[in-house]
């Protein structure tokens, strides 16, 4: 997929594993890992085959972003990039369709 960063000082925060390191801390191997997972999968329907990801779509005040887990607590946290935005009939969201994608949030715990 391809993938793009909300804010320069997010992109940059992952520029290196030694930045990533010094940014995400013991987290730092996760958040290489989805990272790479994300870029490797030809579109967000191949993130579903990859368990410890547990992909899954927000709700409430988050609807319409997307997470895929780094650690128990904390994600990386996305929005579709596609346009126009892959909907189903249905009005959920075509996985299979997302092709592209922007990081809004990595490490966060929402909960």
């Amino acid at each position: 997929m391809k993938i793009r960063y909300q804010t320069r000082k997010l992109e940059k925060s992952v520029e290196s594993f030694s930045a990533i390191k010094k940014d995400y801390g013991q987290r730092a191997n996760k958040v290489k890992q989805r990272l790479e997972d994300l870029v490797s999968a030809a579109n967000l329907e191949g993130m579903r085959s990859i368990p410890a990801a547990n992909c899954h779509e927000l709700k409430a005040d988050r609807a319409g972003e997307i997470a895929v887990d780094i650690s128990p607590n904390h994600r990386i946290i996305f929005k579709p990039d596609n346009n126009p935005f892959p909907l189903k009939e249905d009005g959920g969201l075509e996985w299979k369709e997302v092709t592209s994608i922007v990081i809004t949030a990595i490490g966060e715990d929402y909960h």
